[in-house]
């Protein structure tokens, strides 16, 4: 039985780094997103920065990207700055890959 024991100690261990690796991955995805649309938005290096706070903020509402987006688009359009929702989640996909490769590297 301390076979079976292990081995379910060893997958929800794998599990909670795994889903850990994902958080941290999203954030830095959403710190790099806000330097993006911040700089569309004629924000200031230290505004895009708090920017990314309240983006990471966003993300944790529901599942999925859709929060952030939703956010980005609603903030621009109280800003009466036009961005293209998809290329907002194209870049969005772009920099999350780039937050991994960033985080791998870093292990």
């Amino acid at each position: 039985m301390s076979t079976f024991k292990n081995r379910e100690k060893a997958f929800e261990t794998k599990y909670a780094h795994d889903a850990e690796m994902v958080f941290k991955a999203e954030a830095r995805r959403n710190r790099m997103l806000a330097a993006f649309v911040g700089e569309k938005m004629g924000m200031s290096d230290e505004d895009a920065q708090a920017y990314g706070s309240k983006l990471i903020a966003a993300d944790l509402k529901e599942a999925g990207d859709d929060d952030v987006i939703d956010r980005i688009m609603a903030d621009a359009k109280e800003q009466n700055v036009t961005l293209d929702r998809e290329e907002i989640k194209a870049k969005s996909a772009e920099l999350l890959a780039e937050a991994k490769g960033q985080i791998v590297d870093e292990a």
